[in-house]
This record gives structure tokens, C-alpha cells and sequence, in this order.
């Protein structure tokens, strides 16, 4: 039988194992007596017959000899039955409009779920290729043309009730009214006063919205939420991996009532909306992990911006290795941190993992032998290890008044948030002076400009000689998807630019990433550290004057071994865990 034949004789059939398996032998791609014995055994069952032999966990027998999961056999049938393959990706679903296309009960009679509305056309996916019947007259009731795509059923089984749950509770609370006028909070709303209602913290359809957005930023990784007022609605966007990506447009009035709910959630005054303010909450992810957000909101043109930093406990347990360091930069980062006295600077924009290193740092220095104390702007992670203080200007506690009080707290350890004056400085390096480990952040491109800051905060050179450690500049780099990453040759004009004028070896080979499921198509998952470490030797104490000049001071570093931010980026390339690119568009060029 041709394939054409095959196909026309299951038309207006659902799918049976018996047919998925004799294609499948039919393709080389399983054993027939495997097929045999696997028709035997589940011969009547009421399960999608995708799922069932996804549940085998065979290996095809034709390279690359892939697993024959549920998304690799649904896209091996969409290829064979001429229909469009796609994977469901929650975050690109317009749920308000998906709702009004078709009832929620048709939709699970059918098993099928419209993924994209457009204003003569819809999407919709099914996991039954040849039943069709319904499409002519669905079409002829919406009077819209319905392009049919093939998805895995187990991605239509768990999100068709989410979609239409979460799309009704956006239309109710749409709906609803609380009797309380929103406030003048929205420049552009002053002439709506009155028409405009603001929607119960506490009503269960914006509860349940909230709780989706959460569940959604933990499964995609996301870093950051941010919910973000424009003039007609609002925007959702999560940060993954570092890049932004708008995930949701909401009505204005459920926006609002999101960002209501999030800050009583955080203890926050939800009626104040004209000054920024700051707060903090503690969930559990689907999995039963512990997670801490910590929350910030600015006002705006258009209302309240709310942005959801998320803080993932596991992130402490790692190991040095783990985040990114090399050996030789573990032992030397040790060999500084066991010093009983002195102070270690940690340096980089915002975004580049100061912070998670300084924790990690601190939750392994923090025995029971030892007191550990902190200041910081805000208090990122409560850590039951540390002794956390957090700044408080309206109070006048700054971070000065701060190191003053830890250091009749009888510290061993004291890690200063961030060094932002000379006063802070000042009291850092006298902390150190007297017998503590300091251990603190700063705001510079590169190790060796860390020093000349201090210096030009109005440092004494001599203090500094007396204290600093060593200063670490680090960035995050994205590391490519194990899944899809595959090796290439790396231009010349590529790694010149990466390393000139340097003169390192270009490797043979480098990974590239195509883009997969695992990865939302972006070749990357995941980020590392990459590290530029200057400890202070004689020479560089003899460089460190009142006029030191910047230049002179990462020429000796560099003759004394420092590895710059590009080489150790550089390094990751050749071992296969990031993109040139990536680290052009991150590290600081070398001089």
C-alpha cells in the first residue's frame, strides 16, 4: 500500500497504535517483534496512542538514534500526514482571545485548542490528524478559515483547561467592581476618574492569575517579572537567561489588580502608588522548593510598574566550579577568603552574579565557629546562617551607620551590600583594619578599575596597601543548550575579535546552537560566570599612590598572570560552553 493509501484510509479515524506502529516499522524506525509484543500488551487501552509509545522510552534504530519521546513522534507525524508541527508554548498564548473562539466544553469533546487568532484565520491544534469533520462547520460559524497544526496530546490535555480557566478569570475580573476609584497615579486617566474601578486584591479570579504567573516564571527559568502599565493595557515580560521576552498582554484593570494582590502579598501599602516601594515574598514552585521574590515598584506615566526578582535557594549550594570558576581562580578565591583579616572586592554591573557569588561565598565561610554579618540594599535572600541588617535611609541607618553597629556585633565576617561613598569605604577598610574579613561589591568594568575608584572616592592609598585583598570583576555568560549544540569551525575574523591583541590559539572546533524545545528556540540555556581575578602583590602596593594611573596598573596585573574578562570568556568558548558572540557582547574589549 502507497503511502497516499495509507493515509486516505484512516480519514475520519483516530488514531490507533496499530497504525502508528506498522508506519513505524514500516520507517525502520522500531523492531517489528517490539511492535508485536507492545500490541499485545495494550491492546483496548484508553490512552493516546502518542502517549503510549512515548511512555517506552525506545531509541530509534535510524541516526542520530534519538529518543522516541511524545514531541519526536508527534513531529515524525506531522511530516508524514502533510500538517504543521507545533509545540505549545504557553507563554505565546493569547488566552483572552483563544477563549472567545470556541466553548470550552467543544473544545475538550473535540480535543482540540485554538493557539493563534487572527482576523481572518485561526489555529487551531489537534492530536487527531484525520478527524476533521468538524472544520467546514466551524469555519462556517466563525466565518473565519481554520489552518489545522499538529501538537503533542499531552501538551492540548494539560494546557486546554488552564488556557480557558485563566481566560475567564481575566474576562471576570474584567467585569468586576469594587466601588474604589483608582487614583491619579495614571497621568493620562485624570479625565476617567470615576468611570475606571480598581478590582479586588483578594477577588479568587485574580488570585488564580497571579498564581499562574507565578507557576509560569519558575517552569521557564525566568529571573526577573515584570509587570509593566501602558495606556490601554499591560505588558508581562520575563527575563530568561538575560534577555527580556514579552510573554502576556493583559486588560489595564487586571494589571492593576495584579500588581494589588502581589504587593499585599509582600506587606506592602497597596494604597500608596506615588512613591516607589520595596517588599518581599516567600512560595513554593510546583516541585516543593522554597523560593524568594523580592518585589520593587515605580510609578509611572500609566500606573504602578511592578518588577518580581526571583531568588532561587539552590543557587547557594553550589560549588565554585559549579558557578563558573576555573580551578586555578577556586584555589585562588579560597586562598583569599580564609584570610582572617583584609577586604575582597567583588565588581560589575548590575545583572553580572556579585551577589550570588558573595552569598555562596559567605554560606560556606559561615561555620558555627564564626559570626557572619551583613549590610545590605536591600536584603536580597534571607539566609538563617548570616546575621542580616538591611539600610534604611528614612531612618538615616546608611550603610556606614551600618558597618559601625555590626562591628560592636563581635563579627569575624562582615559582607558589605555594595560601597557606593567614601564614608562606607572608610568604615570598610577600618572594619578590616581591626581584625575582620570584609567582603563587598562595587560598581566598575574591570578588576584593576577598582582601585583607581577607591582612590578617586578619596581612599588613602595607604589604607588600601593596608587591607585589599585582591578584586574579582565578573560577568554572566550565556552557555549554549546541551541539546541542540553542535560543533563548527570558528571563523578567524571571529576570534581576532574576541581575543586581539592578544595571541591565544584559536581553537579547531567551537559549539554553535541551533535553537530546540528544551531551549525556547534561543540555542542557549542557562548562564556561567566568567572571571577576571587581581590579587595585590609588592610590585602592584608599589603602583597603588595617590595619582596611581589605571593604565600602569592592568599592564603589571596582566604581566603577573591576570586573566582578563574576554581571555576567560574566551576560554568557555573553546571548551565548548558559550558563543564568541556572546562574550564580545558581554566582556569589556582587551587593551
Amino acid at each position: 500500500m502507497t503511502k497516499e493509501n495509507f493515509i486516505a484510509a484512516q480519514q475520519g479515524q483516530k488514531l490507533t497504535l496499530e497504525f502508528l506502529l506498522r508506519w513505524l516499522v514500516r520507517d525502520g524506525m522500531i523492531p517489528p517483534e517490539e511492535a508485536e509484543k507492545l500490541l499485545k500488551r495494550y491492546r483496548g487501552e484508553h490512552v493516546h496512542p502518542l502517549v503510549v509509545l512515548g511512555e517506552q522510552k525506545w531509541s530509534n534504530r535510524l541516526p542520530p538514534n534519538k529518543l522516541l519521546t511524545v514531541e519526536f513522534l508527534t513531529e515524525w507525524l506531522a511530516a508524514h500526514v502533510g500538517m504543521t508541527y507545533l509545540h505549545i508554548d504557553p507563554l505565546q498564548l493569547n488566552f483572552a482571545d483563544i477563549g472567545n473562539i470556541v466553548s470550552k466544553s467543544y473544545a475538550e469533546r473535540l480535543k482540540i485548542m485554538p493557539v493563534r487568532v487572527g482576523d481572518r484565520e485561526v489555529a487551531i491544534a489537534t492530536a487527531e490528524p484525520f478527524v476533521t469533520d468538524w472544520v467546514a462547520e466551524l469555519e462556517r460559524v466563525l466565518n473565519m478559515k481554520i489552518e489545522l497544526v499538529l501538537a503533542s496530546p499531552l501538551d492540548i490535555n494539560r494546557y486546554l483547561p488552564e488556557i480557558y480557566n485563566l481566560a475567564q478569570s481575566v474576562q471576570l475580573a474584567s467585569k468586576a467592581k469594587a466601588g474604589q476609584a483608582i487614583g491619579v497615579q495614571n497621568f493620562e486617566q485624570l479625565v476617567e476618574l470615576g468611570k475606571n474601578k480598581n478590582l479586588d486584591a483578594n477577588d479568587q479570579h485574580v488570585v488564580t492569575l497571579v498564581d499562574w504567573l507565578f507557576k509560569y516564571a519558575f517552569e521557564q527559568r525566568a529571573s526577573d517579572i515584570h509587570l509593566e502599565p501602558r495606556r490601554d493595557l499591560g505588558i508581562v515580560r520575563f527575563r530568561i537567561d538575560g534577555v527580556m521576552h514579552q510573554v502576556y498582554q493583559l486588560p489595564a484593570p487586571v494589571t492593576n489588580a495584579i500588581t494589588n494582590r502581589i504587593k499585599l502579598l509582600g506587606r506592602m501599602d497597596m494604597v500608596e502608588k506615588r512613591r516607589p516601594q520595596d517588599g518581599r515574598i516567600k512560595t513554593v514552585s510546583a516541585d516543593g522548593d522554597e523560593i524568594e521574590l523580592r518585589l520593587s515598584t515605580m510609578p509611572t506615566a500609566f500606573g504602578e510598574k511592578l518588577v518580581m526578582r526571583i531568588f532561587d535557594p539552590e543557587i547557594l549550594v553550589k560549588n565554585f566550579i559549579d558557578l563558573g570558576f576555573s580551578r586555578e581562580q577556586t584555589a585562588m578565591w579560597n586562598d583569599w577568603t580564609r584570610q582572617p583579616n583584609g577586604i575582597i572586592l567583588v565588581t560589575g554591573p548590575t545583572g553580572s552574579g556579585k551577589t550570588t557569588t558573595l552569598y555562596s561565598t559567605l554560606k560556606q565561610l559561615a561555620t558555627p565557629e564564626v559570626n557572619v554579618c551583613t549590610v545590605e540594599d536591600p536584603i536580597e535572600m534571607i539566609e538563617p546562617a548570616f546575621n542580616q541588617m538591611q539600610v534604611q535611609h528614612n531612618i538615616g541607618l546608611n550603610f556606614a551607620d551600618g558597618i559601625r553597629t555590626l562591628l560592636r556585633q563581635d563579627p569575624d565576617i562582615i559582607m558589605v551590600g555594595e560601597i557606593r561613598d567614601v564614608e562606607t569605604a572608610e568604615m570598610a577598610i577600618q572594619a578590616a583594619l581591626t581584625g575582620h574579613l570584609v567582603l563587598s561589591s562595587l560598581h566598575t568594568n574591570d578588576a584593576p578599575s577598582a582601585i583607581s575608584r577607591l582612590l578617586e572616592l578619596g581612599v588613602p592609598p595607604y589604607l588600601l596597601n593596608a587591607t585589599l585583598l585582591g578584586v574579582m570583576a565578573q560577568r554572566l555568560a550565556r552557555t549554549l543548550c546541551p541539546h541542540c549544540k553542535t560543533k563548527v569551525e570558528l571563523s578567524d575574523e571571529t576570534w581576532q575579535e574576541l581575543v586581539s591583541p592578544w595571541k591565544d590559539a584559536k581553537p579547531a572546533q567551537v559549539n554553535v546552537a541551533t535553537g530546540c524545545l528544551e531551549c525556547r528556540m534561543t540555542g542557549y540555556r542557562g548562564r556561567t560566570g566568567i572571571y577576571e581575578m587581581l590579587p595585590l602583590s609588592a610590585e602592584m602596593k608599589k603602583l597603588i599612590v595617590k595619582d596611581a594611573e589605571l593604565g600602569k596598573i592592568k599592564a603589571l596585573a596582566r604581566q603577573e598572570g591576570m586573566r582578563p574578562l574576554r581571555l576567560s570568556g574566551a576560554e568557555k568558548v573553546a571548551a565548548g560552553l558559550t558563543t564568541a558572540e556572546e562574550i564580545i557582547k558581554i566582556a569589556p574589549p582587551l587593551d
